[in-house]
């Protein structure tokens, strides 16, 4: 239903989808994301969305197949790295003959305020040693704290995160990545460390692999 119902007419009114996805742990979950040129252009988009004949003809029916629609984050980029320049311009989708990657996405939950201090930390020590190990970074993220123009669609609000979107070719690489990092000295006793030390629980990492009309994808 969302990619042939949703995905054109978002897009047709400003927004993005860059990037829908299965979870590899949670068979029950859809992980999407949808940029927006600024947060004026994101309410003005969304309201004419949810108040369009699209959503009205199939609303309902969508409505019907989620249990919870509220796990969402309101994100701005970092810095660093230019989001998903690698994704797929979507007059091209049509082009390819299949999709593939493997995409871990990493929530880093952090004290209020932290973010800019942290991203920085990421930026300069963590970022080289992922792409030295072969990690493509699709995009850094924090937390936006604008006022949600669109209350009918809430927002985890009160929190403060650092998002990074992590890709490789399929899960084999990823695993030979994985353990490029663990047999780095420095990654392990020192970089690591103070990144988890950073953080106020346990970094959040959820195994993706792309749908058939993910423009983020390897």
């Amino acid at each position: 239903m969302f990619d042939s119902e949703f995905v054109d007419p978002q897009e047709a009114l400003g927004m993005r989808v860059e990037g829908e996805f299965r979870d590899l742990d949670d068979p029950d979950c859809f992980v999407w994301v949808r940029s927006f040129k600024d947060m004026d252009a994101r309410t003005e988009a969304l309201a004419s969305f949810y108040s369009g004949p699209i959503w009205k003809e199939h609303g309902r029916a969508a409505n019907a197949t989620m249990l919870n629609s509220d796990n969402v984050l309101l994100l701005k980029p970092a810095g660093g790295v230019h989001p998903f320049t690698h994704n797929l311009p979507r007059d091209k989708e049509l082009t390819r003959s299949a999709v593939q990657g493997f995409i871990n996405l990493n929530i880093c939950s952090l004290a209020p305020g932290t973010e800019e201090s942290f991203s920085r930390f990421f930026r300069e020590n963590v970022l080289p040693v992922m792409r030295d190990a072969g990690a493509r970074i699709d995009g850094l993220f924090v937390t936006e704290r604008s006022r949600n123009g669109f209350a009918r669609l809430p927002v985890r609000e009160e929190e403060t995160v650092f998002v990074w979107f992590e890709c490789h070719e399929d899960q084999d690489r990823a695993a030979d990545y994985e353990n490029r990092l663990r047999r780095n000295p420095i990654w392990t006793g020192e970089i690591y460390p103070q990144m988890d030390s950073r953080c106020w629980r346990r970094i959040d990492v959820s195994r993706l692999t792309p749908t058939s009309r993910s423009l983020c994808a390897w």
